[in-house]
């Protein structure tokens, strides 16, 4: 059984959020949180595998709260941010604080679901195009091409398809590998990359030009 807490601001965000998940059988909502500043307490009491998290709140909004949690809370939940506009800076500056992905608050239920089933199996929930678009508007802040990770030419092939939103068992099709296989060049990058999660490592392949 997969637990979600959801963190918003709107009541009825919240109750329609419960409603969607707690329709499914192998999903449950373990507890709603209204601001980023409950949320961290949230997550420590009630141990969540996913938190969908409102992007934008008054008081604590989910930048900072995703921030602190994945900071701070062992093991940590994965998060997916919810957000009403899709070029939405606070969604990019989320992901880079380790977000696992992001979600607009008009998904279907069935996206929904499917993002929560997405990232609580380890993959990212990302949209090649809008967080490319995210990315590229940013100014570079100094940071490198990808050269001086080292990454070997298996490697640079799947971060490629990662940037493209394929998901290990994708990249293994791809690439006619096992997925465990897979699995060991996606832990790789992230070392070389020095990034927490296959997330980051998108966001580093897109602002880098890489990809």
């Amino acid at each position: 059984m997969t637990t979600v807490l959801i963190v918003d601001d709107e009541e009825l965000i919240r109750v329609g959020l419960r409603a969607v998940v707690d329709a499914e059988p192998d999903l449950t909502v373990v507890g709603e949180a209204a601001d980023g500043a409950d949320a961290l307490d949230a997550v420590r009491r009630l141990r969540p595998d996913v938190v969908l998290m409102d992007v934008r709140m008054p008081a604590v909004d989910g930048i900072a709260a995703t921030r602190h949690i994945l900071d701070t809370v062992r093991p940590a939940p994965k998060v997916v941010v919810l957000t009403t506009f899709e070029n939405d800076d606070y969604v990019y500056d989320a992901l880079l604080a380790g977000a696992q992905g992001f979600l607009l608050k008009r998904a279907r239920p069935a996206e929904i679901v499917q993002a929560v089933r997405i990232v609580a199996a380890g993959d990212s929930l990302l949209f090649p195009a809008r967080v490319r678009d995210l990315a590229v508007r940013r100014p570079a802040d100094g940071r490198r091409g990808l050269g001086h990770a080292g990454l070997t030419d298996r490697e640079e092939q799947v971060l490629r398809l990662m940037a493209e939103g394929l998901s290990n068992a994708e990249i293994a099709a791809k690439l006619f590998l096992g997925v465990e296989t897979v699995k060991t060049h996606v832990g790789n990058v992230l070392v070389k990359l020095a990034v927490r999660d296959r997330t980051q490592a998108v966001i580093a392949a897109y602002s880098s030009g890489f990809a």
